[in-house]
């Protein structure tokens, strides 16, 4: 459940701080008062993509804070994704928008959107003002059959997905054999070239590096000579031998003389054998052309197979392995085709076979579904209607089967069953779809769900019954709902005001949660707007005291 929302500089909003509740919790509040920037905040937090012109003029940043109380059967998902609640249940989902960046983090831990998006699908399903819309979209509506269905299909769809990898690469080495004998006869001695190429070269691990080191040093031997005999020159010990010459003539006079002698001795000693080094390693030295030229030529036949192969003889091995394989292949076309072809047909049949018990599954829900949503309809005010789910058969296989559904509804009688974007309004969408995300509540276990303003396009009875069904959703989960409608509103748990005032040259958006009289006078404001007279402060309370009767009988 959310507990808390916390938005710091964000767009009109200084500072908004809002406690939420169990059951039904309602937002109100007059056009451009910034409801919209709410519901907004909330999806920015969720990692909806946040352009730097979202921070409060003057601000150096912007934040949005969700506070989850996580009960103890979402914990174990959670905990497969790694995520984990403190002790009391609590997770704290953050996003900082920044001028150049933006930074979302699980608790103390930063995370990706993607990441973000996986946990807190989890945790929170939000339903926009214009979501209704892709219900005109007829793939939409087999994703929402097989959420319906998600127990059941996901282990059946994951066993079609790897099933149907398996078939595409078996398709896919069928059509590479599609070439003609003399196609293959020419791959296969390029094949032969290649491998006796990487045999007869015969690279060994490490030959690289120690290769790269010889050559460095083979041609650099000019430099090196010349270095060295600079080198020899500079320890010469004849300076040095003035120094001790000097120093035994007065040493006897002075105990204190004695250590510096003895270093100069050591120091004599050092240069010596500096010296005795330098020149052994100058008279080893041996800079053959020859050698040179054998060092430099295997060098660039290794950097060759490298540039064809592979940058390491681990991969220039696997290319050979390949390539072998590869060449078997073509030496036993027939048998291997042969072979692939059986696979392949099994692969097919396996799939359609999987496909298939897929489709069944969706079939027989779908009926159920159906109906429901249809059962739904009703109780939405749509007076005689039928809903329905047609079926068609791709002539193609997807990771998701092959079905491909849609949706289909009448609202007169007599009339065929149409598809949605043929007879439904935007109201009436609105409704269907309040009705489907009735139905998924109830086989759904995400325990907080957002409606903004799904009341678009509805009034009157219909409104009445749209605000019952919100109820009845809240009595499973908890709902967030922005609305402009009283008879929405008088349904609520809690109720939140959204107001916009100007202070200082500056324009704020605040919200704040209304007590009982409160709440009255704000459903007097939705019924009667700017001029609100006793009349309709009487009306506003008889709504209430109504909608609470309703709300105890369902």
């Amino acid at each position: 459940m959310l507990l808390e929302l916390h938005v710091r500089n964000l767009a009109l909003i200084e500072q908004a701080d809002v406690e939420f509740g169990e059951g039904l919790n309602i937002l109100t509040g007059e056009t451009g008062a910034g409801k919209s920037i709410i519901i907004g905040s909330v999806n920015l937090a969720l990692g909806q993509k946040a352009s730097k012109e979202i921070i409060r003029s003057g601000a150096d940043y912007a934040s949005v804070e969700l506070v989850f109380f996580v009960e103890e059967d979402k914990r174990a998902a959670l905990a497969a994704l790694d995520v984990f609640p403190d002790e009391d249940g609590i997770l704290l989902v953050t996003r900082k928008i920044l001028p150049s960046r933006s930074v979302s983090r699980l608790n103390d831990e930063a995370v990706t959107t993607a990441r973000l998006r996986q946990v807190t699908g989890l945790l929170l399903d939000i339903h926009g003002q214009h979501d209704h819309q892709s219900l005109l979209h007829a793939a939409r509506h087999l994703e929402i059959l097989d959420l319906y269905i998600r127990k059941q299909a996901e282990p059946l769809k994951e066993q079609i997905g790897r099933s149907f990898r398996r078939y595409q690469e078996l398709t896919k080495a069928l059509e590479e054999m599609r070439g003609d004998e003399e196609s293959r006869r020419r791959e296969a001695d390029f094949l032969r070239f290649e491998i006796d190429e990487i045999e007869q070269a015969a690279v060994k691990e490490g030959e690289e590096e120690e290769l790269t080191a010889q050559y460095r040093r083979f041609s650099n031997g000019r430099k090196i000579l010349e270095s060295l005999g600079a080198a020899y020159e500079a320890v010469e010990t004849e300076g040095l031998g003035r120094a001790m010459h000097q120093l035994g003539q007065v040493v006897s006079y002075d105990e204190a003389l004695q250590p510096i002698q003895d270093q100069l001795y050591d120091a004599e000693a050092i240069l010596n054998d500096a010296r005795h080094a330098i020149s052994a390693y100058m008279e080893e030295l041996d800079f053959d052309e020859e050698e040179l030229a054998q060092v430099e030529a295997r060098l660039d036949q290794i950097h060759n197979l490298q540039a064809k192969y592979g940058a390491s003889v681990g991969r220039i091995q696997e290319a050979l392995e390949e390539k072998k394989a590869r060449l078997e292949q073509l030496e036993h076309f027939d048998e291997y085709r042969q072979r692939t072809e059986a696979e392949h047909q099994a692969a097919t049949e396996q799939l359609d076979a999987l496909c298939s018990q897929l489709s069944e599954l969706r079939k027989a829900a779908a009926k159920t579904l159906t109906e429901r949503i249809r059962a739904g309809l009703v109780e939405l005010n749509f007076l005689d209607v039928e809903f329905a789910m047609e079926f068609r058969r791709l002539d193609h296989y997807t990771p998701g089967g092959f079905d491909e559904a849609e949706f289909k509804i009448s609202t007169n009688p007599g009339e065929p069953v149409r598809p949605l974007g043929m007879v439904a309004s935007g109201g009436e969408l609105s409704r269907i779809m309040l009705a489907i995300k009735t139905v998924l509540a109830d086989s759904d276990d995400i325990p907080s769900l957002i409606f903004d303003e799904i009341d678009t396009g509805i009034s009157g009875r219909t409104a009445q019954k749209v605000s019952e069904q919100l109820a009845l959703i809240s009595r499973s989960h908890q709902v967030i709902c922005i609305t402009h409608l009283p008879q929405i509103a008088a349904m609520a748990d809690r109720h939140y005001e959204i107001a916009k005032s100007a202070d200082g040259g500056k324009t704020r958006t605040r919200i704040r949660r209304l007590d009982g009289e409160e709440m009255v006078i704000e459903l007097a404001r939705l019924l009667g707007g700017a001029q609100i007279t006793e009349a309709v402060l009487e009306n506003a309370r008889e709504m209430k005291k109504l909608a609470e009767e309703r709300r105890r009988g369902l």
